[in-house]
Formats: C-alpha cells, sequence, structure tokens
C-alpha cells in the first residue's frame, strides 16, 4: 500500500512519526490517565516430579592394594670401637693348678736377708721378756715367734689394708668393673680368684697397684676408672706374680720380725745423742768417756752375735736389690699370661708421668732460683723398682712376633 509522505510544518521541521499501535496493549482509559498494565499471571509452579528411590548405596569398588613391603628390623647402634688393650671377660671352664702359690728365690733371699734382723730382734725380745716375765720369758718369746702368722689372718690382713695402706673395699659398681677382670687374670693363672681380697685406693692422679701380706690385692681408683680392661688385667696379673712367687708374704713377715730390732736401734740412737749433748755441755772428757763406752757395747754386740749386726747396715741396698729382681719376676709372670703389649703400655704411662712430673719440678726449681739435683748413685742403689728401660728390655721375649707353628 502507498504510503504518504510527512510534509514539513510551518517551521520547516518534519513532524515525528508515531510509534504504531500494538494489539496487546489496552486502550486508553476514556476519563483518567493511563494505568499501567497488570503483569501477566504465571502459572502456580508444580511440585517437582518425585525421583525414584536409588536404593541402598554399594561400596565403591575396592582397587587392588600395593603388596605389603616387609618390616625392616630396626638396625642397632652401632658400638663405639674397642680399645686396642680391650680383652673378653666372658665366663669359661678354668682349671685350678694344684699348687697355686710358692717361695720363689726372690721370696727366700728377702727372708735370708732379713735374717740379722730377725736374729737382732730375737736377742731384743728375749732381755724384754726376762726382765718382764722373769723364768715365764720363754713365754713372751713363743708369743712373739706364732705372731708372724698374723700376716695371713683375714682380719688382721684387713686392719692393715685400711691402717697401713689406706686401702677400702671398692663400691658396688667398682667391684663390677674389677671382678670380671680379675676373674679372668686367675682363671688364665689356673688360680683360685677367691683366695684373694680387692682393694681401692683412694687416688684420683697416680697408675699404681699393691701386693701385700698373703692375700692384699689393691689398685688405686685412678687404674680402675682411667685403664682400659686389658691394661687393668695386665696390672693386677702383675701384683698376682707377686702373690704366687711369695713375694708379698716374705716381705711382710720379714719386716714384720725386724720391727723389735729396729725399735730398739732407735731408742738406742736416741739415748747416744742425748748422752752425747749433756756430756758435751760439761767437758770433753766426758763426751770421750761416753763415746768409749759406746765403742765398748757396740763392739761386744758384734762379737756376741758373730758380727751379723755389721749385715744390717748392708741389708736395705740388699733388699732394695731384692726388690728389684721381684718387680722383674712379677712382670714375666704378666706377660706369661698373654699381658706384655698391655703391660708396655702401662710402663711407658707410668714413665711419662714420672718425666711430667720431673719436668714440673724442674720449672719449679728454675723459678726459685735452684736447681734440681741429679739422681745419686745411692738413691739407685735404694730404689725398690727398676728403671724404665731395664723392665722393657726384660718384657722384649714376649713382645716380639713369634714365629708360625
Amino acid at each position: 500500500m502507498p504510503t504518504t509522505p510527512h510534509l514539513p510544518d510551518s517551521t520547516g521541521q518534519r513532524p515525528e512519526a508515531q510509534p504504531p499501535q500494538y494489539p496487546q496493549q489496552p486502550p486508553a482509559h476514556p476519563t483518567g490517565p493511563a494505568q499501567p498494565p497488570a503483569p501477566p499471571a504465571y502459572p502456580a509452579q508444580s511440585a517437582p516430579p518425585a525421583y525414584p528411590d536409588p536404593g541402598p548405596l554399594t561400596p565403591p569398588p575396592a582397587y587392588p592394594q600395593p603388596p605389603a613391603q616387609p618390616a625392616v628390623p630396626p638396625q642397632p647402634a652401632t658400638p663405639a670401637p674397642l680399645h686396642v688393650h680391650h680383652i673378653s671377660t666372658d665366663q669359661r671352664r678354668v682349671y685350678l693348678k694344684a699348687h697355686q702359690r710358692h717361695a720363689d728365690a726372690t721370696a727366700l733371699g728377702s727372708l735370708l736377708i732379713y735374717l740379722p734382723h730377725f736374729l737382732s730382734s730375737l736377742v731384743v725380745v728375749s732381755l724384754v721378756s726376762l726382765l718382764a716375765l722373769g723364768g715365764l720369758a720363754f713365754v713372751g718369746i713363743l708369743a712373739w715367734l706364732l705372731s708372724g702368722l698374723l700376716v695371713f689372718h683375714r682380719p688382721t690382713e684387713g686392719t692393715l689394708a685400711r691402717r697401713m695402706l689406706g686401702l677400702r673395699h671398692p663400691t658396688q659398681e667398682e667391684f663390677s668393673r674389677l671382678a670380671p677382670v680379675w676373674q679372668e687374670v686367675t682363671a688364665r693363672a689356673g688360680v683360685d680368684a677367691q683366695n684373694y681380697e680387692l682393694w681401692i685406693e683412694e687416688n684420683d692422679t697416680d697408675l699404681n697397684a699393691v701386693a701385700a701380706a698373703g692375700h692384699i690385692v689393691g689398685v688405686t681408683a685412678f687404674a680402675l676408672n682411667r685403664l682400659p680392661n686389658g691394661e687393668l688385667a695386665a696390672v693386677l696379673a702383675h701384683e698376682l706374680g707377686h702373690h704366687v712367687g711369695g713375694h708379698a708374704w716374705a716381705s711382710l713377715l720379714g719386716y714384720w720380725y725386724a720391727l723389735p730390732a729396729r725399735l730398739a736401734y732407735r731408742v738406742i740412737r736416741f739415748l747416744a745423742v742425748v748422752t752425747l749433748r749433756v756430756a758435751a755441755v760439761f767437758s770433753s772428757l766426758g763426751l770421750l768417756v761416753i763415746a768409749l763406752f759406746l765403742g765398748i757395747f757396740a763392739f761386744a754386740t758384734i762379737t756376741t752375735l758373730y758380727g751379723l749386726p755389721l749385715l744390717i747396715l748392708a741389708a736395705p741396698y740388699a733388699l732394695a736389690a731384692v726388690g728389684r729382681r721381684a718387680e722383674l719376676r712379677a712382670d714375666q709372670h704378666a706377660a706369661a699370661l698373654g699381658f706384655a703389649p698391655m703391660l708396655a703400655s702401662v710402663l711407658h704411662q707410668m714413665h711419662e708421668a714420672d718425666q711430667a712430673a720431673r719436668h714440673q719440678a724442674a720449672l719449679a726449681a728454675r723459678a726459685a732460683g735452684t736447681r734440681l739435683p741429679k739422681e745419686s748413685a745411692v738413691a739407685k742403689l735404694l730404689a725398690t723398682h727398676p728403671d724404665h728401660h731395664t723392665r722393657l728390655h726384660h718384657l722384649q721375649p714376649w713382645l716380639q712376633p713369634q714365629p708360625p707353628r
């Protein structure tokens, strides 16, 4: 159909086009303003449809599990490396010797050297018993002779260990460390370990040990706590050698029977010194008379005992020589039980400690403006232990590698 053209109005502008009327719009109200159209009515929402019951839930499918790994046992902690001189102390069968101790040549030599002291003591005891008991003097002499058996009396040994040697019984912890080593030493020697008593010296600075009387074996706390069990066994084997060879009881028995003579000698020397000083105050003639009297007494004593008192003057040197020999025999006993390398190590430690002490003494003497005196020949003769190099020299047969058999 033809369209009507829009003509411009009087102003020259074209009139705007009117929007077309849509049939869904209601007609305008004839009398009032136009009302907005009412919103369309939406149908009421119906309930959601019922879904079918899925039934009981089924478990998810089982997936194959990886194979179980075998349980790895916990790895034990790596033990600390043992000392080169560590020995096994496991219990084993022990074969005891029929004769577990004897008196070797060193012990017999010690008793022989003490013979002049014994005879001099016998004279002193006889004179004292005669003055005190009269006709019963033999009772005093016999009691003195039998008193030597106390060297092997256990309660008396305990008193000796505590009072004279300064020893004490080991604690439970100390005994748990010391007893297995002692058992190993005595097992190798074929000796009953129960025949001896273990003691401790409260010394935390010195490496030392002692064998005394008939059953005493003592070590310092330093040796017990610082040495590996092999070196401690070497020290104990050395002391056991003194007991097996009879060195310990022989030296103590000789010393016991020499006590009366030594006490008498000290009393006579004291009286002689006092008498000479008193005589010197009055006149030189009195001093000469006293000196002559003492000379006659000494000469009578020497001739009566067939010159044996003269041997007393040489006894300290002879006893020192026998003591050095006893130390070498005890070293050989420990080496024969298989402790030669351990004993050599202990000797090295003792030598180093001695050298360090000498060095400190030399420094102290230098600081004080003096000089440390050298060891005299007399001091060497009176030494009871051999020097370090001599002991190592006697251990060489056990330190050298043995040829294969």
